[in-house]
């Protein structure tokens, strides 16, 4: 009994050492944002600031058209991440609950392009949105990552623990297919589509390669190229742009916040412990 203690007394310390040293840059960024240039530059480098300011934060806001690259992140993150909800939970419940001829083979082709990084596919992609017309907008951020073989794929292994006899019970009743979708099997996928929606949101409010492809309008840029402004080619506004990390964290963070018992709940049900 006493060596079961003392392990567990052992694991949460390494626990607690290894959030610390995860947790502790994150932890300086939001305390440096504070501090007076002065601080910032100070050798040997100080801890806490002293005094505590704000004008990081406002110069960072007034800087530019910070508001404007701020609605321009939010639109692409949030249509883009209704979207790959909407398009991934379809797929996943046709893969899973349909028998169709070649369905195994279109999964195996779903997931290997997870091998596939962007690199390769940007300039048939660049093409594509090109020749619609879809390039320098919007739409050509938030159409491309819209469906995602991680998405289609966790959401189809979660689907198949749903048992069979629920859907033909209810088609006995009369209903429809999209009925059968819209009212049994989207509330059912709620854990898995908070882990879906918060790495999405993740994966685009952070994405900073192909925004600074498909995008030459500054009126267009999103949040992360609006952080490059703040890096100039002899310096870099360090105060700035520090303050600028902090505020575009708190979105990430309010939405893990939100579906954080989803999030851990789909992360268990769909066997990614």
């Amino acid at each position: 009994m006493e060596l079961k203690a003392s392990a567990k007394a052992v694991l949460y310390i390494f626990l607690i050492v290894m959030a610390a040293m995860w947790l502790f840059p994150v932890l300086w960024i939001v305390i440096s944002s504070f501090k007076t240039n002065n601080d910032l530059y100070s050798f040997p480098p100080r801890f806490w600031p002293e005094p505590m300011t704000f004008e990081h934060f406002t110069a960072a806001v007034q800087k530019g058209n910070f508001g404007r690259y701020f609605i321009n992140s939010t639109i692409v993150t949030v249509s883009s991440t209704i979207l790959l909800l909407l398009i991934n939970s379809m797929a996943g419940f046709a893969l899973a609950k349909y028998k169709f001829k070649g369905a195994a083979v279109l999964l195996v082709g779903f997931v290997s392009t997870l091998m596939i990084p962007l690199e390769v596919i940007m300039i048939p992609i660049f093409k594509v949105l090109s020749f619609l017309g879809l390039f320098n907008s919007l739409l050509a951020l938030i159409i491309p990552p819209a469906a995602t073989p991680t998405g289609v794929f966790l959401i189809r292994q979660y689907l198949l623990t749903v048992p069979d006899e629920l859907l033909e019970a209810a088609r006995m009743d009369g209903a429809s297919e999209w009925r059968i979708y819209s009212q049994i099997i989207l509330p059912i996928c709620k854990p898995i589509l908070a882990v879906l929606a918060i790495f999405s949101f993740m994966w685009r409010w952070d994405d900073f390669l192909w925004p600074l492809i498909g995008i030459s309008d500054p009126s267009l840029y999103t949040i992360q190229l609006a952080l490059s402004n703040f890096i100039g080619e002899f310096n870099v506004d360090w105060g700035s742009l520090l303050a600028m990390s902090v505020i575009t964290m708190i979105p990430v963070l309010v939405v893990f916040v939100i579906f954080q018992r989803q999030f851990v709940s789909g992360m268990v049900t769909s066997g990614m412990k």
